[in-house]
């Protein structure tokens, strides 16, 4: 099993495996074509109001991290959901739309995921 994460910008390949979008909302300047979904799991990724507050305070990413990770200890059946995805393909691509590739909640959920 192989969860690994990519800005949803970019092309789909066949490497990326089964895609699953984990934003709340579409992403802007991509078409349903381009992304080339396999799932979008909207209820994975943070609340409204966790993302707000992120994009306020981006300097306190390990808050945001241990906030993200409360919400998603909450969120049981989707992250099951998303393991069992995992244990059933080979590769699972975690796709996000925002710029910083290093600080972002898809990078939190795939490791939430393999521990």
């Amino acid at each position: 099993m192989t969860i690994q994460v990519k800005r949803v910008h970019e092309g789909a390949e066949p490497a990326d495996g089964f895609r699953v979008l984990v934003d709340r909302l579409w992403p802007r300047g991509v078409s349903k074509g381009r992304a080339a979904l396999d799932l979008w799991a909207k209820d994975a990724a943070p609340s409204t109001e966790l993302r707000t507050w992120y994009h306020a305070h981006p300097d306190r990413f390990a808050e945001f991290t241990r906030r993200y990770r409360a919400e998603l200890d909450a969120n049981p059946d989707t992250v099951s959901r998303l393991r069992h995805l995992a244990d059933d393909h080979h590769t699972v691509t975690l796709l996000f739309s925002v710029r910083d590739t290093t600080n972002n909640h898809a990078r939190v959920l795939a490791e939430y995921l393999t521990v």
